[in-house]
Formats: structure tokens, C-alpha cells, sequence
């Protein structure tokens, strides 16, 4: 009775040490190739290892994976220690939130079922220990990108197109958006860390436009692959988290303030 008593005591003392909120995107696991994306993989399951202890919750902000189909009964292979990882984070009690990005917006329910993770499909508003926050991968938001978004609309997101390639074999379906998803990459080149000012970044001229409408604190994009906080106005700021393909970074609220950090290999 004493020994379970002190364990007990000793897991609620651990738990009650999870202050700390942490945001991450654009791991892009699968990419470009098998041993580039497993050696991604490990760096990242060391730094899940390393923030377990002070973690409250986590947010995966979009394009964790490349590419990503799911049926019924079939998921694509891969990512064992990410997903075992993630796993045992819930099961210790730490809030696991999953966004889909352009990269993989066929996450269906395996995660939630399987996991216990959070899926969210749109962005997010959320309030954090009495601070606002407007949480989203960011693709198809702001002004402009109309080829994306109609694209997104009548094929991406659509439930009967999803419905008609579910019927496809998995390896079909699943080869079919790994072409897409380099043709994206191709597309967009690997520079998308490129800043291009307030004025010409999408992000940054929504966050503003949301802005006259209401108040957020704290505005957390992924998408674009650079790191950087940008103040809009008192008591609110953007933040875009950069990626885990060269920059290994990541924010964290600490209850109070919201700090960009970095893990590097």
C-alpha cells in the first residue's frame, strides 16, 4: 500500500513538472529518400525525448508526413519510432495535436484511434494559460495561391474523390502521391525559407487582416519552412516554426512567453 502510495505521488509530481507547450512542423517524413527521412526521424524522436520530461502538450503543425494515404485497413509503412514515440507520449499523459498540411491532408482516423492523437483539419483557436492562440499549417490561407486553393477544394478535400481513389490499390494511391508531393517540392524548390518580406508573405498580411477583427497573441504557422517571430502589434506576434529538413526548430510556451528554439543534430 506504501509502495503504491509513493509511486503514485512520485507520477503526479512528474506530471504536475509538464509546464511547457511545444509546436513543431514540416518533418516531411518520407522525403526525399528512405535513409534521409529514417535519420530525420531519429533526430526528431531524440528531441521528443528530450522535451517528455517538461511537455504539457505538443502541437505537430502540418507536413509531418510527405505524403500520406489512409484506407480503412491499410496505412502507409514507415515511421515506427515516430509513431511509438508519440504513443507513449499520450499514454503518459502529454496532449498530443496532430494538423494536416498540403503534404498530408489524408489523414483520416488511425491516429486518433490508434494513438490518442488530435487531428485537426483547420486552423485552430485556442486559449493557453489566459493568451490566445491562432494555430495552422497555413496552405490556402491569405491572399492569392487561387490554383492551390481551387485545387484543394474540388480534388484535395473532396470526400468523393477520396472515395474513388480508396478503391485504388494502396501501392497505386500511395505512389501516386509521392509523385505529387516531389512535384511539389520541385515546384517550390528548396528555398522556401526565403523571406520575402511583410508585405509579400501571405501569412503575415492574414495574421494582420485577422487582426482587425480579433485579437490573438500568439499566430503559429508552419508551411513556409523558415523560422522567425515577428511582433505585429502590442501583445500579439507571428511565428512561423521553420522546418526539421535544415533548420531542426521549434517553438515553446512556457506559460507566459513563446520562444523559437533549436535542436541540432
Amino acid at each position: 500500500m506504501a509502495a503504491a502510495l509513493v509511486v503514485h505521488t512520485h507520477l503526479l509530481l512528474h506530471i504536475m513538472a509538464r509546464n511547457n507547450i511545444y509546436f513543431a512542423s514540416d518533418l516531411h517524413l518520407g522525403a526525399p529518400t528512405l535513409a534521409a527521412s529514417q535519420k530525420r526521424e531519429r533526430h526528431f524522436v531524440r528531441w521528443l525525448n528530450h522535451i517528455k520530461p517538461h511537455a504539457k502538450a505538443l502541437y505537430l503543425v502540418g507536413d509531418t508526413f510527405d505524403y500520406w494515404f489512409e484506407y480503412n485497413t491499410v496505412i502507409p509503412k514507415g515511421y515506427v519510432r515516430f509513431l511509438g514515440k508519440l504513443a507513449e507520449m499520450h499514454d503518459e499523459g502529454i496532449a498530443i495535436h496532430l494538423f494536416t498540411g498540403n503534404h498530408d491532408l489524408w489523414l483520416f482516423s488511425y491516429l486518433q484511434t490508434e494513438i490518442g492523437v488530435q487531428v485537426h483539419t483547420k486552423p485552430l483557436q485556442i486559449t493557453l494559460n489566459k493568451q490566445r492562440f491562432f494555430i495552422a499549417h497555413g496552405d490556402g490561407l491569405g491572399p492569392g495561391d487561387w490554383r492551390y486553393k481551387i485545387a484543394k477544394r474540388l480534388f484535395f478535400t473532396n470526400p468523393l474523390c477520396q472515395w474513388l481513389l480508396a478503391f485504388l490499390h494502396p501501392d497505386i494511391t500511395l505512389g501516386l502521391f509521392k509523385r505529387l508531393s516531389k512535384a511539389s517540392r520541385k515546384f517550390s524548390g528548396h528555398d522556401d525559407d526565403t523571406f520575402l518580406g511583410e508585405e509579400q508573405e501571405r501569412l503575415i498580411v492574414f495574421a494582420k487582416q485577422h487582426l482587425k477583427e480579433q485579437h490573438v497573441n500568439h499566430f503559429i504557422f508552419g508551411h513556409r519552412h523558415w523560422p522567425i517571430i515577428l511582433p505585429l502589434k502590442a501583445n500579439s506576434q507571428y511565428c512561423n516554426l521553420g522546418d526539421w529538413i535544415k533548420h531542426y526548430s521549434y517553438a515553446v510556451f512556457d506559460g507566459q512567453n513563446l520562444s523559437l528554439q533549436y535542436f541540432e543534430p
